[in-house]
């Protein structure tokens, strides 16, 4: 009876241990998702907007501030542009400095877009900042690399692009690709040369708009430049309408050049209609994909395709989302306001669209 007894308990010992043991053992974690593609939005107007007041809600109709919003979409990263000396404080090196600062504590990335420019850089202005018009060349590419290098020192950002939208150089007429090609390769060269010194792991980006033949031609003339990424603008009203011709000079492109390769910009509407006096960048269906309605559902999904088509090349590593918070934040009244609101991703009534969804990992 005795041995019996021992019997039993030296098994309740031994089971007892085992099930505390397996207790006490730690459960493995998952491992961690690689998050590498970019799910961006072009937030540049926010400072602006925050400081007359805007107010933003979510999808459940809360007032949220509105890089919460998009963190919690899934948002990983923030674009936001920087001018030289712009005629007010806003896109300006302090203002860009701190907004850069918050996006980092709030868990995104900083992608900048440098115009290198008081205002407006794109295919059809890249007027040199007012401050070197009068520099000679040489003097000119030391203001653009010293100016660079504060850039990367001050800002730190993860992504930085070398000019917006640099379809025929940047700061004309010196750095003009048609006119001065030599001249415009050296100012990309030298400035790409100052932020590898500077940051050797901030990825550089060269960034056209549109796609096709015409990109195929600008990234051959850039070969002797180093940089990281293809940027490509593709909006349907003045890029083409098929998906396929983007898709295809993705691949082409980033074939080509072994380069990764974001759509930089784009945005669809929600609606046709108008929320200000502001005359609206789309107003019409023909201006837009036909599979894709002005709708909430049809800018979800135009985006959806979007993200599709880059996943599905070896190239495509993200996108970004231009005027998502342009909102008709001066009032219905305005004719200073948004020519945007119908294509931001906050509807009429400052509420979070579905296509936010889009930002998911």
């Amino acid at each position: 009876m005795k041995k019996i007894l021992l019997y039993f308990l030296i098994s309740f010992v031994t089971l007892w241990i085992s099930s505390c043991s397996k207790e006490d053992s730690p459960i493995p974690d998952s491992p961690p998702v690689d998050d590498t593609f970019i799910r961006a939005a072009d937030m540049s107007y926010l400072p602006l907007m925050e400081s007359e007041n805007t107010v933003f809600y979510n999808a459940d109709n809360q007032p949220e501030i509105a890089l919460t919003t998009l963190k919690n979409a899934g948002c990983n990263t923030i674009r936001m542009r920087l001018w030289k000396n712009p005629s007010d404080s806003h896109s300006s090196f302090n203002e860009v400095k701190a907004y850069a600062q918050r996006v980092k504590q709030a868990g995104m990335k900083v992608w900048l877009t440098v115009h290198y420019s008081d205002t407006w850089a794109d295919p059809g202005q890249q007027a040199t900042p007012a401050a070197w018009q009068n520099l000679t060349f040489s003097a000119l590419k030391t203001a653009v690399k010293d100016y660079t290098a504060s850039i990367i020192t001050e800002i730190q950002p993860d992504i930085i692009q070398i000019g917006n939208e640099i379809n025929s150089g940047f700061l004309w007429p010196k750095g003009n690709l048609i006119s001065q090609e030599s001249q415009c390769l050296e100012l990309l060269s030298a400035t790409s040369a100052t932020i590898r010194a500077q940051s050797p792991t901030t990825k550089i980006m060269l960034h056209y708009a549109g796609i096709g033949a015409d990109a195929t031609w600008f990234f051959n003339k850039m070969n002797s430049v180093d940089y990281d990424y293809i940027g490509l603008s593709y909006y349907p009203i003045w890029h083409g309408k098929n998906l396929n011709d983007v898709k295809s000079s993705i691949t082409a492109l980033g074939q080509t050049h072994n380069k990764k390769v974001l759509i930089a910009e784009t945005a669809y509407a929600f609606t046709l209609n108008w929320n200000d006096w502001t005359n609206n960048i789309i107003g019409e269906q023909s201006q837009l994909l036909s599979t894709f309605p002005a709708t909430p559902d049809g800018q979800k999904d135009y985006l959806l395709a979007i993200k599709k088509l880059l996943k599905e090349t070896n190239y495509g590593i993200g996108f970004a989302y231009w005027g998502t918070e342009w909102i008709a934040f001066r009032g219905n009244e305005s004719t200073n306001g948004s020519s945007w609101e119908n294509q931001a991703l906050w509807d009429f009534e400052n509420k979070a669209l579905p296509a936010m969804a889009v930002f998911n990992q």
